[in-house]
């Protein structure tokens, strides 16, 4: 699929973005190992978290969804009620999906295997496999252990004290998922805070789990549903407040949008960067901060993004790298090697397809150099089978000099599937 973006004259509108996608997969792997009904509501229904809902139907959970009304009722079979799948488990292009649900089938007594597109089987498992085996599981992958798909013989586990290499909630998720399950408490020592939704969940849920500065104790033991309201995913709201400030006549309210501190980030670097946001309605949800975030038009300078906030923001460093481009000065990006793991290389894909558009950018090992000149000059990319930065390239085109043409614009789907349309709405001046 191509799609040309053209600067509009305006960009003005309220839109409610998709529920977050983080805590979509967590309200229902969480609730799958608990020993009732629960209902979802503002579910995401992009392709990543149906991954984790056709995982979970073949395991043998009971889930009715409605996409129309963003909603799911899930019935948790415990944490021992799993069947054996009788098929390799598809986890589609999903690294949430792998790598929790990895967490809860190593204590199950079945064997199974989970796989993927080509571009998760590309993605790094050896950081969940080490820690896994330590605590006895029977787990193993391709090339030596360092990529899926995942060969698991569930058996019994052991707690475990283990210290994260690298600031990671896909990796400290699933060692707590399969802590639940193991004879004896897991300790998890993490270099910097990531994000917290499945200590956040946990706690809800019922389990005995402890989180002291960057340290998490968790206790085995049941967990009880808990019905979940999910808030707008701040990582899709990124994109529209980065089109509300490079816009030169913009408005844009975003409505209902989680605020988890851990997740945050793009908040903090964008008023750094002179952005005119402005958050109001703050208040608790389900035990989630939420607020409506308003971006306006802006005039924006370089920032210098390294150290502790990365982890708070890696997956909105391709739209902040489009803002970078549309502000004046120089803005460069440290300490974020992780993005060579996600769905793209994303250090080396984001600055291929911005030089494309104009923008003078320059690739290091753990990020880039962004020579800001306040504009692009538009032109045809790639969306390179990312859905972040098929989505950021977009973005970048409602305020380019000239139009710009995505290929392959349609893995948008896998987080947002009514991006697109989104986009038009927005530039024509409806609601959304």
């Amino acid at each position: 699929m191509e799609t040309t973006v053209n600067r509009p004259t305006s960009l003005q509108g309220t839109i409610s973005v998709p529920g977050d996608k983080s805590i979509s997969h967590r309200a229902l792997l969480l609730n799958s190992m608990s020993s009732g009904p629960a209902k979802i509501s503002g579910l995401s229904f992009g392709e990543d978290v149906r991954s984790s809902i056709e995982c979970l139907k073949q395991l043998g959970t009971l889930i009715q969804t409605s996409i129309e009304a963003e909603t799911a009722t899930i019935t948790g079979i415990n944490r021992a009620g799993f069947r054996a799948p009788s098929n390799v488990l598809n986890a589609g292009n999903s690294g949430t999906t792998l790598r929790m649900l990895a967490g809860i089938l190593t204590a199950q007594p079945f064997s199974s295997t989970i796989s993927g597109d080509p571009s998760l089987l590309s993605r790094p498992v050896k950081r969940i496999i080490t820690p896994l085996t330590k605590m006895g599981a029977r787990i193993s992958g391709r090339d030596n252990n360092s990529l899926p798909p995942l060969i698991i013989h569930g058996t019994k586990l052991s707690g475990i004290e283990y210290t994260l290499p690298i600031p990671s909630a896909q990796v400290k998720s699933c060692l707590l998922l399969a802590g639940l399950s193991a004879d004896s408490p897991t300790t998890i020592h993490q270099p910097v805070p990531s994000r917290d939704h499945t200590e956040r969940m946990l706690s809800a849920m019922g389990a005995k789990i402890n989180v002291s500065g960057n340290t998490i104790t968790l206790e085995p033991g049941p967990l009880a549903p808990v019905d979940t309201k999910i808030p707008g995913d701040i990582s899709s709201a990124a994109f529209w407040m980065v089109a509300g400030c490079i816009h030169p006549n913009s408005k844009v309210k975003l409505v209902n949008v989680g605020i988890n501190p851990t997740r945050s980030g793009i908040l903090e670097i964008l008023a750094n960067m002179g952005a005119d946001i402005v958050i109001e309605h703050s208040e608790s949800q389900g035990g989630e901060p939420v607020a409506d975030i308003t971006a306006s038009s802006s005039t924006l300078h370089g920032a210098d993004i390294s150290g502790d906030i990365v982890p708070s923001l890696i997956d909105e460093i391709p739209i902040l790298s489009v803002a970078a481009c549309f502000a004046e000065g120089t803005t460069t990006f440290h300490d974020a090697a992780e993005l060579r793991m996600k769905e793209s290389d994303r250090i080396t894909t984001t600055v291929s397809e911005l030089r494309k558009l104009g923008a003078k950018i320059d690739e290091h090992p753990d990020g880039m150099t962004i020579h800001g000149v306040g504009s692009l000059n538009g032109g045809i990319c790639e969306g390179r089978n990312d859905h972040r930065l098929a989505m950021s390239l977009g973005i970048a085109g409602l305020a380019s000099e000239e139009p710009i043409s995505i290929f392959g614009a349609e893995i948008s789907s896998v987080s947002y599937p009514s991006f697109w349309e989104d986009i038009e709405r927005i530039s024509t001046g409806n609601n959304v």
